[in-house]
């Protein structure tokens, strides 16, 4: 232990502290401590240099860190009174050292759970070699992760990466556009269309051009106006998707194959066919937005794959590098063929680190019997939870596609969400906040699911 004292400069440590040294933190030099009191106490030294408070040190409750990001960072996130530091597997663990049972997956990202061995093997080994280029050069990662996507996907011809869904959805907007106006050039038009239909409970992105495509006011309303030539239509009605879209008007259609934020609604495969032949008559380019529901979350690879129904765009990205900052858009050549240098691009977007991450998670979730595992245990968990919760009135319907469940409720689902919290388990809400959303990690097993359902069921009596 002295040793590690003086190998970091830590003084000030609590009586029976043990010190670990943790290589997934960004500062080598930072150590966490795991003991009576968790992590570190305050007024801890770091590298020699004593702060309190608002200081790089780690602090010892959830409570000071609330304080402090509430002194230094804008108020952005209604987050909740938890401070985790540390995941394992499906599992978190807070400042003061509980232990919770992760149904959230980080808002559907950790598909492997947290610190998954191969996972930070790749990553640390990367991080060693080659972290960040840009894209004014090559790279190695990148080309691989891309031939992966291609190989696995098979409407995509080409692949262009960003930094997270709602930046993949502001390229498939720019993709669209520019599609339609090569193709008006080609057709001698005068004009291109330019216009989107979306729908209703829809979720793209909070991103200008992304977020006139969502559907939820309060999201919209405090930065209207938004991106004009965008129209609303009710999710599953065919019909009325018939009516608004327009040949020469209509650029492409978004849709969630299965809608997460907007409350768990899978789309029907003859809804998902119906826009594709619509498509296909006006001319008009056919977006699915997998962000959430794809990469195995519905216990399909792509959650359209269920329908048999194969898009112009799809764009991804919370589970696919497993925890670091990724998005994808993938396109056929009649799309890509029209973007030329210039159009669109990023800094950061598919650097060595995060494509070596999102190999990893591949060769996860590729894994022989790996998806079909998803689908049993997403079919398993909604049996459960319809068994135990069903006879509460406030529960109206348990539906879901894979690992990515709701259970919708006649009220709002917050009192539920707190309580599951204080009884180790952390999940989210969804739609206009009546309905419990599950993601929790693609390797969770089937007695961490009987647990979650327990303890749902102990904690819904705080409805009544």
């Amino acid at each position: 232990m002295d040793a590690l004292v003086a190998a970091g400069g830590i003084t000030g440590l609590a009586k029976n502290a043990t010190l670990i040294r943790n290589p997934s933190l960004v500062h080598s030099q930072r150590f966490y401590a795991k003991a009576m009191a968790w992590p570190c106490p305050k007024g801890l030294i770091l590298n020699g240099a004593h702060k309190r408070s608002s200081a790089v040190a780690f602090w010892g409750n959830n409570q000071e860190v609330i304080d402090a990001e509430a002194r230094l960072l804008v108020n952005t996130y209604a987050r909740v009174p938890v401070v985790f530091v540390r995941g394992e597997g499906c599992k978190l663990y807070d400042a003061e050292g509980k232990e919770y049972l992760d149904f959230a997956a980080g808002i559907a990202v950790n598909a492997l759970g947290h610190a998954d061995p191969l996972w930070v093997k790749a990553v640390s080994e990367q991080a060693a070699t080659l972290a960040h280029v840009s894209n004014v050069y090559h790279s190695v990662p990148q080309v691989k992760l891309a031939e992966r996507l291609v190989d696995c996907t098979p409407f995509a011809d080409k692949v262009f990466f960003s930094n997270s869904g709602t930046e993949a959805n502001e390229a498939a907007i720019k993709f669209s556009r520019k599609y339609q106006q090569v193709k008006a050039a080609e057709n001698n038009s005068k004009q291109a269309a330019t216009d989107f239909v979306v729908f209703t409970n829809s979720f793209h992105g909070r991103t200008m051009g992304a977020l006139a495509l969502t559907s939820k006011h309060k999201y919209r309303a405090p930065f209207e106006p938004l991106m004009p030539g965008v129209q609303f239509v009710e999710f599953g009605n065919l019909e009325a998707v018939k009516k608004a879209v327009r040949p020469g008007s209509t650029a492409a259609i978004f849709v969630e194959p299965v809608q997460g934020e907007g409350g768990i609604y899978p789309a029907m495969a003859d809804f998902l066919q119906g826009l594709r032949d619509v498509c296909n008559d006006a001319g008009a380019l056919l977006v699915f937005d997998e962000v959430q529901c794809g990469l195995g979350r519905s216990g399909h690879l792509w959650a359209h794959e269920a329908c048999g129904v194969q898009p112009d765009i799809m764009t991804l990205a919370k589970p696919l590098a497993g925890g670091l900052p990724i998005g994808a858009v993938l396109v056929t050549n009649a799309v890509a063929n029209t973007i030329v240098p210039g159009d669109h691009g990023s800094t950061f977007a598919g650097g060595p680190l995060v494509c070596t991450a999102a190999l990893a998670v591949l060769d996860r979730i590729q894994e022989p019997g790996f998806l079909g595992d998803v689908a049993a245990k997403g079919h398993r968990f909604c049996e459960l939870l319809t068994q135990k919760l069903n006879s509460n009135i406030h529960v109206k319907e348990v539906r879901g596609s894979g690992l990515l469940v709701g259970i919708e409720l006649d009220v709002s689902a917050s009192p539920l969400v707190a309580a599951a919290r204080t009884a180790g388990l952390i999940v989210l809400t969804a739609g206009n906040g009546s309905i419990i959303r599950l993601a929790p990690p693609l390797v969770i097993t089937d007695v961490e699911i009987e647990k979650a359902v327990d303890i749902l069921a102990d904690c819904i009596k705080v409805l009544d």
